[in-house]
């Protein structure tokens, strides 16, 4: 897989399909890495006629670590957080949305649908409200505004985020399974060895838990983009599970809200996965969002 250098770091990335045809950049969740776009998806989309980019976060795969930076406790720093304190972070998610544009930069792509899951919904969000003129559409799945009124995750939900995963390969894979089954909702189970074995890949490719530590520091950090996104003018579909315990589906309807004209998609009894079986339902949200904000764009 090739890397650029890209807001000053390296990014690592991967792409499908006709590169003529309109950029859509995926940008994956918190600790994932690019791998978790499966590969099948992916093509699903560059089938639908999209070149499709895949890239690793800053922090997490084969992308450049942000290494010696400030580590607090991560549990100190959360309840900081929670009393309205005043934090250092290494870096935010405005400047991994700078990294998705300076990773179009590199790419020479003046714009393209811009895709986040989870944290890389929060990072589509920022991008769009700092870099609005790069996007010709965006798409926030599973994810949120950072409003603090909304619901929080589920207990058991947030306690698989934050545990510290086990060092040893065999160890991982299962605690990944593991937690997988706590998010992924109730009709993810035929998934299950296409999970353990993406956990396997990952963990050869690369395993580095101070990445997640980082990219739970800039969620947490960042702080409510709900205002800011009522004035994002770019075609927006938010597309949500019913069943998320993770990031509630009240976080979805809150970013639809907030978002002038955005459409609101509600996947009935998916969690914080999508799960195969429902790859083609949300390829065809994607696809007619911005087949339609082509045409409004014009």
């Amino acid at each position: 897989m090739p890397d650029v250098t890209a807001n000053g770091i390296k990014i690592e990335y991967e792409t499908f399909g006709d590169a003529s045809a309109e950029p859509m950049l995926l940008i994956m969740g918190l600790g994932a890495q690019m791998l978790t776009w499966d590969e099948g998806f992916c093509e699903m989309l560059a089938d639908s006629g999209y070149f499709v980019i895949r890239y690793d976060n800053r922090d997490v795969g084969l992308s450049e670590k942000i290494e010696g930076s400030y580590m607090p406790d991560i549990m100190s720093f959360m309840a900081s957080i929670a009393r309205g304190e005043k934090v250092n972070v290494p870096y935010t998610l405005d400047d991994m949305a700078d990294d998705a544009t300076g990773l179009m930069d590199a790419l020479s792509i003046d714009r393209a649908h811009i895709c986040g899951a989870s944290m890389g919904g929060m990072i589509a969000q920022a991008l769009a409200i700092r870099n609005p003129s790069r996007a010709l559409s965006m798409i926030s799945i599973m994810s949120t505004t950072g409003n603090p009124d909304l619901p929080p995750p589920e207990p058991q939900a947030l306690q698989v985020l934050i545990a510290p995963m086990p060092s040893e390969r065999e160890g991982y894979v299962e605690s990944f399974v593991e937690a997988w089954k706590v998010v992924a909702g109730p009709e993810s189970s035929g998934d299950e060895e296409r999970v353990r074995n993406l956990a396997a890949r990952g963990y050869d490719r690369c395993y580095y838990p101070e990445g997640v530590l980082r990219h739970i520091m800039a969620v947490s950090a960042h702080g409510s983009r709900k205002e800011a996104l009522g004035s994002v003018k770019v075609p927006t579909l938010v597309i949500h599970g019913s069943a998320d315990p993770l990031v509630p589906v009240e976080g979805g309807i809150d970013t639809a809200e907030s978002i002038p004209g955005a459409k609101l998609a509600i996947i009935e009894n998916m969690g914080h996965y999508i799960p195969s079986h429902m790859w083609p339902r949300v390829v065809k949200e994607i696809s007619e969002h911005a087949k339609k904000a082509n045409r409004i764009d014009m």
